[in-house]
């Protein structure tokens, strides 16, 4: 799987010491809270492992998948859900555990939905933040690293299903995906 990267962005090092700063953060913000962190499917998995292993306030746990890809390297703008999530969190402190923002529209999907929910407080919480991609303005209360307009997978995030397992976020050759 490295042969298929044109480089590695972002290593493995430098990946676990931004989420233990993330986690010690939202520790230190909602200190007196119990925020629900609800993750987002699939690529999202690995990011909130690792962050809530940084996290030493109490807090609880969702999930919750939305496709707006498919297998291709570009956001279709089509926003479904795949699985909703279980817990009622009117009321609640909510945190959006995402793994990248590239258009933002699954994002601001996801605030809207939430506000019919009524949770007292919705942060997001993105891993990657790909500023120059974005089809709408959208707020990241706890961000990992901004990237460029690259595609990259590795660290949960992928293509195809396939570098999910990667423990570093790597820059995927263009011959790969085109």
């Amino acid at each position: 799987m490295r042969n298929d990267l044109a480089k590695i962005l972002i290593d493995e090092t430098t990946l676990q010491k931004r989420v233990k700063e993330m986690g010690e953060q939202i520790s230190q913000d909602y200190k007196d809270k119990t925020p629900i962190m609800i993750c987002i499917l699939k690529g999202g998995v690995l990011f909130l492992t690792d962050l809530i292993k940084n996290i030493s306030i109490p807090l609880e746990l969702d999930f919750m998948a939305l496709s707006s890809y498919g297998d291709t390297t570009k956001s279709s703008g089509v926003v479904k859900i795949k699985k909703d999530i279980d817990a009622d969190i009117t009321g609640r402190h909510v945190i959006i555990v995402e793994d990248i923002v590239d258009s933002g529209l699954t994002l601001q999907y996801m605030n809207d939905y939430f506000k019919q929910h009524k949770p007292a407080s919705t942060k997001i919480c993105a891993l990657l933040d790909k500023p120059k991609a974005h089809k709408t303005e959208i707020h990241i209360d706890y961000l990992g690293f901004e990237v460029g307009n690259e595609f990259v997978v590795g660290y949960g995030l992928d293509y195809a299903q396939k570098y999910r397992n990667l423990p570093y976020i790597g820059i995927l050759k263009e011959e790969i995906y085109t």
